[in-house]
């Protein structure tokens, strides 16, 4: 009998074959990646910023930043199991991995948070939740940055800053536009996109422990902004959902109209 890959909170008609499920997860994992490290090479070690080159800079810029988006997403999935169901350690790899390219993540820290996340879900225990300031936010953002951005991230990104700069006399310009840059943001579009607006309190509240609400973009949006994390709802609900499932999730949700 076929192995089915699942949480035990995803219904049924969101469970693929674990084989299959693992097969697509990780090959647009390693799309993304390979698509990161490629204009990450470019922009450090072949481009040169001149007046010429900018509209080309401006968009390296935003696909960067956007394919940063994405291995964090991916590393969220493997959290959960959902990146490659069954596989543990690879999950662990594929996750470690991606998290210490994108900002020097340590795996067990920014996991073990993202459960207690899901656990206490825009609560004074939510790790991604500002109780304090719940509407704002700059303040929320400033939380979120000290939480999770602590001295080793700092350390990691200065290291590969200066290797670049002080081994491989990579231009300082190419640094900041094409590294620094899309990395600071990747991490305004994940917490606007991702935590701020589905866990924002608002005069509507919420409906159920989840504390969460999705977006009502359509597909193409919902990539571009966060590769589909908008579905916020709809993830919560069912964990075990790969990012690539959420909008299935989404329009059954419309079509039962249980909206969040």
């Amino acid at each position: 009998m076929t192995a089915v890959a699942h949480s035990p909170e995803t219904p049924a008609r969101y469970r693929w074959a674990a084989p299959r499920q693992a097969l697509i997860g990780t090959s647009l994992a390693a799309a993304i990646c390979t698509a990161w490290l490629a204009i990450h090479f470019v922009s450090m070690f072949v481009l040169e910023i001149e007046l010429v080159t900018l509209p080309l800079v401006a968009v390296l810029m935003a696909l960067q930043c956007w394919l940063s988006v994405g291995m964090f997403i991916v590393a969220h999935d493997a959290m959960h199991g959902s990146l490659a169901p069954g596989r543990p350690t690879l999950n662990a790899r594929i996750g470690a991995g991606l998290l210490l390219l994108y900002a020097g993540f340590g795996w067990a820290k920014m996991r073990d948070a993202h459960f207690e996340h899901h656990r206490h879900a825009g609560s004074e225990r939510d790790p991604d939740f500002d109780a304090a300031n719940p509407r704002n936010f700059v303040r929320w953002y400033t939380t979120f940055l000290k939480r999770y951005f602590g001295w080793q991230s700092g350390l990691y990104v200065m290291t590969v800053v200066n290797v670049y700069w002080l081994v491989f006399g990579v231009p300082l310009a190419n640094i900041i536009l094409l590294y620094g840059l899309p990395a600071i943001l990747s991490s305004l579009q994940l917490f606007y996109f991702g935590t701020y607006r589905p866990h924002r309190h608002d005069d509507d509240g919420f409906t159920d422990r989840h504390n969460a609400r999705s977006e009502g973009f359509g597909t193409l949006a919902s990539l571009a902004s966060c590769f589909h994390f908008g579905y916020h709802h709809e993830h919560h609900v069912n964990p075990g959902v790969p990012w690539w499932g959420l909008p299935a999730c989404r329009r059954a949700t419309l079509r039962s109209g249980s909206i969040q």
